[in-house]
């Protein structure tokens, strides 16, 4: 069955903070499916990539991800629960190696409180900058080249960004590819030279309360091995899940 509203996805997947950030908001160009208890969301361009996220038993899961690849084409990539994504490799010819990271969300129960150190983007303060865009480039080809978070590019709204007392930029954060019911967060990185004082801590305390009072909760994604950032998000109220990416073939 094809699902066409947010409502339709949310009831799917018993309101699942993955399947529904990867629905959307069902804006243009992302479809679903349900069969059985299995969902699967095809969203082009989130998060750079065309991902095709999936839940529920791996049976009834390869069975709907069969029934919408020839739909969607081979640049899907699959998403899901690691344990899920391991088994559909041995059932789906032609995919590839799971690559595992982390998902991690507020669940429906975010702290929408403002963050008490937020009040503009002034020296000493966190904020949502503006007229920034440069500043942050400069900022993350330093201290986190590989961010799949860059100003300019889609999905990508707004900064957050905390200034040293001199005014220069010294961490930050995105709120990119959020939908309607997640607020999503990127693009997390500190200055090289300014680590080890809190600044990301500060940042991402502010960004996830703003994202929370806007979405009603907040998630984000992070490599397996990055303890310290997960230590972060964990002291903030986050909960971890392990997933995995991979991806399939035709």
């Amino acid at each position: 069955m094809e699902l066409r509203s947010a409502e339709e996805v949310v009831a799917a997947c018993d309101d699942d903070t993955l399947l529904v950030w990867a629905a959307q908001g069902m804006r243009g160009g992302v479809r679903a499916w349900a069969l059985g208890e299995a969902v699967a969301v095809a969203s082009p361009e989130l998060n750079r990539r065309d991902r095709l996220t999936v839940r529920g038993g791996v049976a009834e899961a390869a069975a709907v991800v069969r029934l919408a690849l020839p739909e969607l084409g081979p640049s899907y990539r699959l998403l899901g629960d690691r344990e899920l994504i391991v088994e559909l490799g041995e059932r789906l010819p032609g995919t590839g190696p799971a690559r595992p990271f982390e998902w991690m969300d507020t669940g429906r129960d975010a702290d929408r409180d403002a963050d008490r150190d937020a009040g503009g983007a002034d020296p000493g303060r966190v904020g949502w900058l503006e007229g920034a865009d440069e500043e942050v480039g400069v900022l993350l080809a330093g201290a986190s080249p590989s961010s799949w978070a860059v100003p300019g590019l889609p999905g990508v709204r707004r900064w957050a960004g905390l200034r040293a007392a001199g005014g220069e930029l010294v961490a930050t954060a995105a709120d990119a590819w959020s939908c309607p019911q997640v607020g999503f967060v990127a693009g997390v990185a500190t200055a090289a030279a300014q680590r080890g004082r809190g600044y990301a801590q500060r940042v991402c305390r502010f960004a996830f309360a703003a994202l929370a009072a806007e979405h009603g909760r907040v998630a984000l994604m992070v490599d397996t091995d990055n303890r310290p950032a997960i230590g972060v998000y964990e002291r903030l109220g986050m909960r971890g899940r392990p997933v995995a990416a991979a991806t399939v073939g035709e």
